[in-house]
């Protein structure tokens, strides 16, 4: 229970406890088996995000530990955070059933967001190797093909005069992926 920050309610009756915490207890309880296999469905629906990096970090040390977990999500940054394994559902079909870096590896582009030093004051030429999207004066989104080297994106930014200060992936890319996958089967 003090794994997952019950330890103080442990007197409470349950049906009074908020929707976190009775989906906490609800892996609590689960735990008291130690069963090698847990199936959750929605583990962190509809609680805060505080609640949902708690449980997130309970169920990696689960796995670290040895255990098999099947989760149902709608969110996909947490599949793409906790799973190891995908399988993409439409319409009741398996339409994906693979390993998160098999599937990720169908993408066949990379969007990069740049924080840049200073503001852009004009807009940036058009480019043939990339799609350069302006989120504000100080980043930028640049979507480019696999294939193409990140060397010739840095000499584009480069020859253009924008120092950047950071450089990340955009994240939800599984669902970019999903949503490719789920409209190519309609």
């Amino acid at each position: 229970m003090s794994l997952l920050e019950l330890w103080d309610k442990r007197d409470e009756i349950a049906r009074n406890l908020s929707g976190g915490m009775k989906r906490r207890l609800m892996i609590a309880r689960a735990l008291m088996h130690e069963p090698q296999l847990f199936i959750l469905d929605e583990p962190t629906a509809g609680v805060d995000v505080e609640v949902r990096r708690l449980m997130w970090r309970f169920l990696k040390m689960l796995n670290e530990d040895g255990k098999t977990i099947i989760l149902t999500t709608h969110y996909l940054e947490e599949a793409e955070s906790l799973c190891d394994r995908i399988a993409i559902i439409n319409h009741g079909k398996i339409i994906q059933d693979t390993t998160k870096k098999q599937l990720l590896s169908l993408l066949n582009v990379e969007t990069f967001i740049f924080d840049l030093e200073k503001p852009l004051i004009a807009p940036l030429p058009p480019s043939d190797d990339f799609v350069i999207r302006v989120v504000d004066s100080m980043t930028l989104e640049v979507e480019c093909e696999k294939s193409k080297k990140l060397n010739d994106l840095f000499s584009y930014l480069n020859n253009n005069h924008l120092a950047v200060t950071s450089m990340r992936n955009r994240v939800n890319r599984l669902e970019e992926l999903f949503v490719r996958l789920t409209t190519d089967k309609k």
